[in-house]
């Protein structure tokens, strides 16, 4: 009785082995693509809840600046081809009007979200004529590193910011935040605005080169200038150049066919990490070639290691930061998902 009690278990484990080992890899594959879903719909609101208000400056003068047309951000396929070499002729056309866009990408460690923000211009321009050529290039991405830590809520605490400011970066704190200099000095404190309940950092860029600081350190001259909310679902176009509210929509690096995975697309990218170009002196790099020209050169403080080190990048230029983790538990630049 006892050695048929035996073989009918042994039988059973055997079976629900055998079924197991069938339906594992499909089932598994099927979970890890919900998660890897979700995790997408989470970063997406992440980077929703932590997007800046944007602060374009606008310049009319010169023929090169498109009596403005030339400082409104956009995609940078607003004229629907991956080709970058005509995008300076074409946004002159009046049927290319160049929705607002600013593209993002999540990095997570164990203790911090590591969020960039990227904003496209066809043209970096001047309206002083005999530097035309010399201090103008087709294509231009100028960005920001916003700095989260994990904590009891939802979506953490921004503790601080990178901006980039062509080849350089610039640091600031959020307010009430125990950030101090590190390696390098903070530059500032960032300001606030409240948008739909939620306190916003406030970001600025500049006319012409589109480099960015905080809004407490370049506010737009004048009172020309636009001004970006962060929108999941909208993009839209300025009224003029008082528009004092264009929802701008947040498009994923790592979005299917997105800027990461057309990085080897030579029409778009030269070596994979610069926008190509047929017009200018100069050029725009994608955010994994972004670089400070004088900050080091350990790791993170390389060409690209705003995007594929943030957390040795933030610790390079931030004390005070408590614990923190550099392990990455989701870093799709380093292939880590």
């Amino acid at each position: 009785m006892k050695k048929s009690i035996l073989f009918t278990l042994i039988f059973i484990v055997i079976l629900s082995c055998e079924k197991g080992d069938d339906f594992t890899p499909d089932q598994t594959q099927r979970e890890n693509a919900i998660n890897l879903n979700k995790n997408q719909n989470f970063y997406l609101d992440l980077a929703f809840y932590h997007a800046p208000i944007h602060y374009q400056d606008v310049d009319r003068t010169g023929s090169h600046g498109l009596s403005g047309k030339a400082d409104y951000i956009t995609r940078y396929d607003f004229d629907g081809d991956l080709n970058a070499k005509n995008n300076w002729s074409n946004i002159s056309k009046t049927n290319n009007q160049g929705n607002a866009v600013g593209y993002y990408s999540v990095v997570e460690t164990t203790t911090h979200y590591f969020i960039t923000y990227a904003f496209f211009h066809p043209r970096d321009w001047t309206d002083i004529f005999f530097l035309y050529r010399i201090d103008e290039h087709e294509n231009d991405l100028e960005g920001v590193l916003t700095v989260v830590k994990k904590d009891n809520s939802m979506y953490g605490s921004a503790l601080g910011a990178i901006t980039v400011f062509h080849s350089d970066f610039y640091s600031y704190k959020a307010p009430n935040s125990g950030l101090t200099n590190g390696n390098e000095d903070i530059d500032g404190t960032l300001t606030l605005q409240n948008h739909n309940g939620v306190s916003r950092f406030k970001t600025s860029a500049e006319a012409k080169g589109h480099g960015i600081k905080a809004y407490s350190k370049q506010k737009p001259g004048g009172s020309d200038y636009i001004v970006y909310f962060p929108s999941k679902t909208t993009s839209e176009y300025p009224s003029d150049i008082y528009d004092r509210n264009v929802k701008y929509k947040l498009v994923n690096i790592f979005e299917n066919g997105g800027m990461w995975d057309q990085r080897f697309n030579t029409s778009l990218f030269s070596n994979a990490k610069s926008f190509q170009k047929s017009y200018g002196n100069g050029n725009a790099n994608a955010p994994w070639n972004w670089d400070d020209k004088n900050d080091g050169g350990d790791q993170g403080l390389l060409a690209g290691g705003i995007a594929y080190y943030p957390a040795h990048l933030v610790d390079e230029y931030f004390n005070g930061l408590e614990n923190f983790d550099k392990t990455y538990t989701y870093n799709p630049y380093l292939g880590i998902e």
